[in-house]
């Protein structure tokens, strides 16, 4: 449930990233002079976000800078408006990969980075798609070591011309994962690397890097001993026979080395080997006609004597791995730590898994999927391999329903690879399966909010990613239905919101339909009255609601997805006059009218269908929907129910039809006097015994002040402020600042002072009870 702070440098580098037009100048290139001293017409030029807004007069995130990237011509840059900023190398390290994460990181906001008031010496950066040779080429002016840069949209020879001369003769590492080596002739160009000659780890996995390029950078790269190859075009490993003597790390993962690659025979000769990555990809051929030949992994287990300094050894997904062969091997490799045998049957030995055996090393870690501890080790380290992390996940799934406790550590482990592949169908599918189960029932109380927020978040994308899934879509319902979390955890409730109602119009399961009205019957009075309308404007969400509660009426039932639908529907038409219209257009009044008939003496389904009636009473143009004599006859009898909740919304419709004056009421035919309806609510609220809770929640006050100025309909006024006084002395810490923001203070002193002809002697006293709260806590 405790989860660590952030430290402060954390909290800071966060700060600068969301503030940092208010912290730094623009420099456009063609006046020469700061954002700050140009005319507000230049402003607007310079700063347009493309959508007409502009962002550089109020503080705002960094986002907005991302869409703002240096033109051909210009000298466009950022720099502190603090003459004495500086940032230390980690913290501008931190800085930067912060603005990539955030996806804030552009040609322009990179020129930050200027070697005057920043040092940066370990570059990482997981996604530089957004940035040109113009916005790198900032990297000349610093003296950087280590260059970790994926994601990368010029080729890497352009990369490394964006270095400057110190960096060129002493970056001791280098990862361009997914990048491109190809030039503009679509070769594979790799002659740029030999300029690094300090270099000691190079990654040039899932790029074009050849057989041609490991010839170049084994000869050429003479202090290079960590090596990572992984998914490249490199099908023979000859060349390493040279570094024989200094490679000390070699990654192979999905490489096809072909049968004449002597993959085994070069890897014996390997001798400084400590770490070694063989595995592969299983899945990856699913036509075994397509599937190269490979090297038989038993050649290698057999060298019991080779490589001895060995510590990780990986050959997850290889096949014919015997398990005598394996036993030997780890026998005579005793400095090995780690073993990666997942998509294999080796993980299941008995040497591997059960502490009691004689050969079972304590200190060696194994993945797989035959065990808990194997599983959680997989997912550590195989986040970003799809297949592996399906595999890993199906097979957590059948432990989850065992676990009694709050299992964080194994949500933390569950989120990169669920966050890494947002496409993947099986990896979400199985993700969502786990999620549920980890946070499900009790076990979310004992989470903490920050970690169920990365589950809403991701949850949220699987949705979105797969809509029209019914499993998947059903374990996100499943998940997100908890009150732990719709009532605890920050998090964009107006997406979520929108993507269970697109569920709810895709799919018409039972279950499903429950989870979702349930879930937006409280989401609904969490967002904006905008965002309610947004929502409530959408026909086939009003359609799909109404049409559960037809079904309902059908059957004469009343059970949870009812209420929690009719709940849903008050909700989204609170203070939302479009939503309020939609229902009505929908054949909502109709529908209404008969479910009042059907269910006579239901309170809680009264309160809430009388609730939104309510809410379409206080929109004044549409109070000719509710005009009608039959319901103002059944508006009378429930005005005199027992139910105090029924009375009281019963009684809120009939204030905000009195209030329109006799002329509309008159031009009503079949109506009763309106004297009568008059006399009935003032005996009603005169009557009521006030409730030990709060009866209702309001978003604003605003409703009601129409109705404090009825002098010619007393009852109307009591209502009004009888509904004010019970809010802002049941709640007063809510309702009280409400209300005086909202000018309701200055009405109900003015409706306080009237004569007593004009205003009722309980009127009067409830206003005054009202005034002494707002004095009190206001």
């Amino acid at each position: 449930m405790f989860e660590s702070p952030r430290s402060l440098q954390e909290v800071c580098v966060d700060f600068i990233c969301d503030n940092v037009l208010v912290l730094c100048e623009v420099h456009p290139g063609d006046s020469g002079l700061p954002v700050s001293t140009l005319p507000p017409a230049a402003i607007d030029e310079q700063m347009s976000t493309g959508d007409g807004r502009t962002t550089v007069s109020s503080v705002s995130t960094v986002t907005n800078l991302s869409s703002l990237n240096l033109s051909a011509g210009s000298a466009t840059r950022l720099s502190f408006k603090d003459p004495d900023a500086f940032l230390p190398a980690e913290i501008s390290d931190q800085l930067l990969s912060s603005l990539c994460e955030r996806k804030a990181l552009s040609d322009l906001t990179i020129t930050l980075f200027d070697s005057k008031t920043t040092r940066l010496r370990h570059v990482r950066l997981k996604d530089a798609s957004s940035l040109s040779i113009k916005g790198l080429k900032v990297l000349s002016q610093h003296k950087v070591v280590d260059l970790e840069i994926d994601g990368l949209k010029i080729n890497v020879n352009d990369l490394i011309g964006c270095l400057g001369e110190w960096s060129l003769q002493n970056l001791r590492s280098l990862s361009v994962a997914k990048g491109s080596f190809m030039d503009c002739a679509r070769s594979c160009v790799v002659a740029a690397l030999t300029k690094l000659r300090a270099l000691q780890t190079l990654n040039v996995s899932g790029t074009e890097f050849n057989n041609h390029g490991l010839e170049i950078v084994v000869e050429d790269l003479q202090l290079l001993e960590n090596l990572d190859i992984s998914c490249t075009r490199v099908d023979d490993i000859t060349p390493l026979k040279k570094c024989k003597d200094r490679l000390k790390s070699l990654k192979m993962y999905n490489l096809k080395v072909s049968s004449c690659g002597n993959l085994i025979p070069v890897l014996l000769e390997l001798k400084k080997l400590i770490n070694l990555d063989i595995s592969d990809e299983r899945d990856a051929f699913p036509l075994e006609m397509f599937v190269p030949v490979r090297s038989k992994i038993s050649d290698l287990l057999k060298a019991s004597f080779c490589m001895p300094y060995l510590a990780s050894l990986d050959i997850s997904g290889k096949d014919e791995i015997h398990r005598k062969d394996l036993r030997t091997f780890i026998k005579y490799h005793p400095h090995l730590r780690f073993l990666g045998l997942v998509h294999t049957d080796a993980c299941y030995d008995d040497t591997l898994i059960n502490p009691i055996n004689k050969s079972y090393r304590r200190s060696l870690v194994v993945s797989g999927t035959a065990s808990e501890s194997q599983i959680l080790e997989s997912l550590r380290r195989y986040w970003c391999r799809p297949i592996y992390v399906q595999k890993c996940l199906y097979n957590l799934f059948r432990l989850t329903p065992n676990f009694s406790e709050a299992r964080v550590d194994v949500i933390k482990l569950v989120i990169p690879g669920m966050k890494a592949h947002p496409q993947q169908f099986g990896v979400q599918m199985a993700a969502t399966a786990c999620l549920y189960n980890l946070t499900k029932g009790d076990l979310a109380n004992k989470i903490h909010p920050s970690i169920l927020k990365q589950i809403v978040d991701l949850t949220l994308t699987a949705m979105e990613s797969f809509p029209n899934h019914y499993q998947l879509q059903k374990n996100t319902l499943l998940t997100l239905c908890s009150d732990r979390i719709l009532q605890d955890v920050t998090f964009d409730k107006y997406r979520c919101a929108r993507l269970v109602m697109n569920c709810l119009s895709a799919f018409d399961d039972p279950s499903m339909n429950r989870m979702s009205v349930a879930i937006c019957s409280i989401l609904a009075a969490k967002i904006s009255t905008d965002e309610t309308s947004m929502l409530g404007a959408q026909p086939q969400y009003m359609s799909k609601l109404l049409a559960m509660i037809r079904s309902k009426v059908q059957t004469k039932s009343v059970d949870i997805t009812m209420k929690f639908t009719l709940s849903a529907l008050w909700n989204l038409t609170d203070e939302s006059a479009t939503t309020c219209a939609v229902f009505l257009e929908e054949g909502g009044m109709a529908l209404f009218l008969e479910v009042l008939k059907s269910f006579q003496g239901e309170s809680s389904v009264e309160t809430k269908v009388l609730g939104l009636l309510n809410n379409i009473a206080e929109v004044p143009h549409l109070r000719q929907w509710l005009m009608q004599p039959s319901f103002i006859t059944m508006l009378s009898s429930l005005l005199d129910s027992e139910q105090i909740d029924v009375s009281y919304f019963a009684a809120g419709i009939a204030a905000h039809l009195l209030s329109d004056g006799p002329c509309v009421w008159a031009s009503v035919p079949s109506l009763p006097p309106r004297s009568q309806l008059l006399d009935q609510l003032a005996k009603a609220v005169t009557n009521w015994q006030t409730p030990q809770s709060e009866m209702v929640a309001y978003r604003s006050f605003q409703p009601f002040f129409p109705l404090l100025r009825c002098a010619d309909a007393h009852p109307v006024q009591l209502w009004a402020v009888w509904a004010i006084h019970h809010v802002c002395t049941k709640n007063p810490k809510r309702y009280c600042g409400m209300l005086s923001r909202e000018g309701g203070g200055a009405i109900l002193a003015l409706l306080a002072k009237e004569k007593s002809d004009d205003t009722q002697p309980i009127v009067r006293t409830l206003c005054l009870s009202v005034l002494e709260a707002l004095a009190t806590h206001c």
